[in-house]
């Protein structure tokens, strides 16, 4: 998996299913995150950690926040909300920042005016319709992923890459053309 810089963390404000916030601090947990949080949930976390099979709630830092004011963030981290209001900047256009937070908002609702207001930037997933909160988070992570990481660049046709990234020692990656096939 490539390794981008900076660090992120994800939360959800006012969660009210548990296998929700199950789904999204396993995604987390597999996507690197470096902390995961909530703001008044209502659910049991007790619960969600006793069905946590990736053991994110030991391997990730959670914090549980009883109001939006006591969300506490690192100094220069950017808060960054999700959600499908008309001024949302569209996740494909969006370059995630370096040190990020993001929050999403309940499984029937939306992220609260305090919340949005607080935001530093708040995006969208461009899609018909709302998708469950923990597959909203995924989908976010999975973006910030390939945008701030190194990957191998996709092909013009459909299939693998034809190129690879090698680390060449020095902290640089460089681009071999891989030999085609004959």
């Amino acid at each position: 998996m490539g390794t981008g810089r900076g660090y992120f963390g994800i939360g959800v404000e006012g969660i009210t299913k548990e296998t929700n916030l199950g789904n999204l601090a396993r995604s987390a947990h597999a996507f690197g995150a470096n902390f995961f949080f909530t703001v008044a949930p209502i659910v049991s976390v007790k619960k969600v950690r006793s069905v946590d099979t990736s053991s994110a709630f030991d391997s990730v830092p959670y914090n549980q926040y009883d109001t939006l004011d006591d969300l506490v963030l690192p100094r220069g981290c950017q808060l960054v909300g999700v959600e499908l209001v008309e001024d949302s900047i569209e996740l494909p256009s969006f370059r995630h920042p370096t040190r990020a937070a993001y929050i999403l908002g309940p499984e029937m609702g939306n992220l609260s005016d305090a919340a949005q207001a607080r935001c530093d930037h708040i995006i969208k997933i461009p899609m018909h319709f709302c998708i469950n909160v923990g597959v909203a988070g995924a989908v976010v992570m999975y973006d910030r992923l390939i945008s701030t990481s190194r990957f191998a660049p996709r092909p013009v046709s459909a299939g693998g890459p034809t190129e690879q990234l090698i680390d060449h020692g020095a902290g640089l990656r460089i681009k071999l053309r891989t030999e085609q096939a004959k």
